[in-house]
């Protein structure tokens, strides 16, 4: 099982988990995560492909130094084309 499946069963049980005691009270009490979820969810996407592109850019710079700086403006783009993409979804979560 890949390590990504793991982190996935981890967190579902995880919020499991949160939202026993709350389920277990009188009086009606919900659980509500439409804004402040979905801003959690976008912001991890947001850092996991970032992250992503920068790990591949510096092995890809390793690899080949005499083209660090195509490769350094290329992740930028992409980096700014994710940060862009994140602003829009959390506008659309808090609105």
């Amino acid at each position: 099982m890949s390590r990504f499946v793991k982190l996935c069963y981890l967190f579902v049980a995880a919020m499991i988990v949160m939202t026993v005691p709350a389920m277990a009270q009188e009086g009606g009490v919900s659980i509500d995560f439409t804004k402040y979820f979905g801003a959690g969810l976008v912001m991890i996407g947001a850092g996991l492909g970032i992250s992503k592109i920068g790990t591949a850019a510096v092995e890809s710079m390793a690899r080949q130094p005499e083209v660090a700086g195509d490769i350094r403006g290329a992740m930028i783009v992409a980096a700014a084309l994710i940060e862009g993409a994140t602003f829009f979804a959390l506008i659309v979560c808090f609105t």
